[in-house]
């Protein structure tokens, strides 16, 4: 994905440099258009533009302008064909690319296609060259750049997807290891706060408690058979006889 958008990075570099000289390939095509006695039709088409600079340009300026065009359209083509092979791929990005190819088609007619915003491009002419020479070439490119800009975020969107779904599933998988291990630790088991010298500790004193109760409860006990005896057998003199 990395030289992806480095390839797509050195194109547009170029066809910044390409729109800094939009009126000098304007003029450039009605050069040659007047040279081959074609005032008439519009640019329509990658080929038409490749016979001017082949058979009708008598400037190297001229010249060169449309070699530029004609090399950034050629990148492009050549970047939509690595890009059939980028994975993960759906039906969305299979049809970007689709269009892409068609747009670039060399025999394919271009009259009817404009770029809008943020593009400005048709802007830059005047409504008679927009409308009727200019317009479809001029947006040729900056069309291509936002379907591309489209492809790359929807792509590495299903790559997100694809590893939001990787990750899940092993953590999923990390959940599920605890639950099914043995259980090994001990049914019962002391406090772990609990140490052995305080437990001995608290046993003596409860001990301890439950002696003194016990004595408590004798010596009551003592008491009342001593005071029930006395009142059950009355004490008599001797030598006295009812």
């Amino acid at each position: 994905m990395n030289e992806v958008k480095e390839a797509l990075r050195i194109v547009q570099q170029k066809y910044k440099l390409f729109l800094q000289q939009q009126f000098t390939f304007i003029r450039a095509l009605e050069h040659a258009r007047e040279n081959a006695h074609d005032l008439i039709r519009p640019v329509a088409s990658i080929d038409q533009v490749q016979s001017y600079m082949d058979h009708h340009c008598e400037k190297s300026t001229d010249r060169r302008i449309l070699d530029m065009f004609l090399n950034i359209c050629n990148d492009l083509s050549q970047l939509c064909s690595r890009l059939e092979s980028v994975q993960p791929a759906d039906s969305k990005t299979a049809g970007i690319l689709e269009k892409c190819k068609l747009l670039l088609s060399p025999s394919n007619d271009l009259s009817t296609i404009r770029a809008t915003y943020p593009h400005d491009v048709v802007n830059h002419l005047s409504c008679h060259e927009a409308k009727n020479h200019y317009g479809g070439v001029v947006s040729l490119i900056p069309v291509i750049l936002d379907h591309l800009n489209e492809w790359l975020a929807h792509t590495e969107k299903l790559s997100r997807r694809v590893l939001y779904n990787v990750s899940g599933g092993s953590a999923v998988s990390g959940k599920r290891a605890p639950m099914d291990a043995p259980a090994r630790a001990p049914i019962s088991q002391a406090p772990p706060s609990m140490c052995p010298e305080a437990g001995a500790s608290v046993s003596n004193k409860h001990n301890a408690q439950l002696q003194e109760s016990e004595n408590i409860r004798k010596k009551n006990l003592n008491t009342t058979e001593y005071y029930y005896g006395i009142h059950k057998h009355p004490w008599k003199p001797p030598g006295r006889h009812a």
